[in-house]
């Protein structure tokens, strides 16, 4: 069996490793892939969004199935894309990725079907945007409507920051066309959770909690990233919560998604706040997170490959979804200056007994030999009976690998580690405000 995978970060190269495992055996193709991943699968210059390139090599080169990794090429269509060649593929359509692809939608799509998320108001005009401003209460949460790779969100304290955020997104093009429209929403407080879940368009299966670490700084501090690391499994999203989470958010996700007939196929991401009130939805992604797969997959005892064809062929009910009792850690080692200017083609070191640990993210192959070529550069991963026991792998490991200015968190996981018991959360109730969805954020009280 033929399996190209699109994209080239440490999500595909984890993606790849598990796919490797499956007892069928297929063989693996991705477009573009990087160097790590080339020395465990046939990798295509083929760019993730160039959708007509790459379904033409799927077409040419009998490709069996497509596993569509980024956002991007699933926004712009590649799944439709690909059936219209008559080629299967995992991954939603591009109806259904406006999920990710607009979080206005997103805001809308929770407000049609009661869905929990933080109050919001879009805007299209930026002097409105600034008015509003001027009496919002603070903190608040600005985002770019589009997408723009994890960084288009800024957590303001100030309104003055506040201000900053809405002038770069809509009239100095930070984000380009992604931040035209922004979406400004009622700042939440609690610990954060990601769940992705498995969904054939009417059944939806969870993967194990993770938590990601957004922010380039120990103690969560400077500037948001692509992600600095994740951890799983999440000692506070207990079983009553997962339970409460299934009711009010991903069944009625998955049953609106449904009825709108764009039915929600591949892999749904909830980011989640878990705040006292209850949890709400702070994103949907519509694909794979990245690093959660890299933790996610690491605990998946069932076949990856015949989950993501369930998904396509709608068996997902039937079809096997087990995980490990252990935990896992990945700690992502990026270069100096990210996720501002970096420099690329140093040489990297990883000892030959580690390899099978690391994901490599943004690196290439200069003869034979592994070179920075990106911010996030290898994702490096440990696995054991314990979450902390995890983590210390994953750090352990890294201690021996080097690159020039190599840069990584020394903090992933420790609230996780530390935290005995899990975050008290109220339940919610019928009436509690918020719950119906996004409103005007007029609405937002202090």
């Amino acid at each position: 069996m033929k399996i190209l995978v699109i994209g080239g970060g440490g999500r595909e190269h984890a993606i790849v490793r598990k796919l490797n495992e499956s007892p069928r055996r297929p063989e693996i193709y991705v477009a573009p892939g990087n160097g790590g991943i080339a020395r465990e699968a046939h990798c295509v210059p083929i760019a993730a969004t160039d959708i007509d390139a790459l379904v033409a090599y799927a077409v040419e080169h009998a490709i069996d199935y497509v596993v569509v990794g980024p956002d991007d090429p699933l926004v712009l269509g590649a799944v439709d894309a690909l059936e219209e060649a008559g080629i299967p593929s995992f991954g939603p359509t591009k109806a259904a990725a406006r999920l990710e692809g607009s979080k206005a939608f997103a805001k809308d799509f929770m407000k049609r079907h009661d869905i929990p998320t933080a109050m919001s108001r879009t805007f299209d005009d930026e002097a409105h945007a600034l008015k509003f401003l001027q009496t919002a209460p603070m903190p608040i949460v600005v985002k770019a409507d589009g997408l723009a790779l994890g960084k288009g969100v800024t957590i303001a304290t100030t309104r003055e920051e506040a201000r900053t955020a809405v002038r770069e997104s809509m009239s100095e093009g930070r984000f380009g066309a992604s931040g035209h429209r922004i979406v400004i929403e009622e700042f939440l407080v609690g610990p954060e959770v990601s769940v992705l879940a498995f969904c054939d368009g009417q059944t939806i299966k969870p993967m194990v909690p993770a938590a990601d670490h957004k922010r380039v700084g120990d103690g969560d501090t400077g500037p948001n990233t692509g992600g600095m690391g994740a951890v799983a499994p999440i000692a506070m999203y207990t079983e009553e919560l997962a339970k409460e989470c299934m009711r009010t958010i991903f069944e009625p996700t998955v049953r609106g998604m449904s009825a709108e007939g764009m039915p929600f196929k591949g892999c749904l991401y909830v980011g989640l706040m878990l705040t006292q009130d209850g949890p709400r939805v702070i994103e949907y992604n519509c694909r794979f997170g990245d690093p959660e797969t890299q933790v996610v997959l690491e605990l998946l005892q069932s076949d990856l490959l015949d989950i993501m064809e369930a998904t396509t062929n709608g068996t997902l009910a039937q079809t096997r979804v087990e995980f490990s009792d252990g935990g896992a850690a990945c700690i992502i080692m990026a270069s100096g200056g990210y996720p501002g200017p970096i420099e690329c083609d140093h040489p990297i070191d990883i000892p030959q007994d580690i390899v099978s640990r690391v994901r490599v993210a943004g690196a290439r192959n200069d003869a034979g030999s592994l070179v920075t070529a990106g911010g996030r550069v290898l994702g490096v991963v440990g696995t054991a009976p314990t979450l902390d026991e995890a983590v210390d792998l994953a750090y352990a490991d890294i201690a021996r690998i080097t690159f020039k200015d190599a840069h990584y968190r020394t903090d992933i996981g420790a609230q996780h580690i530390q935290r005995a018991t899990p975050v008290p959360t109220a339940p919610l109730e019928e009436d509690a405000p918020g719950q119906g969805g996004p409103v005007l954020v007029e609405e937002i009280r202090n």
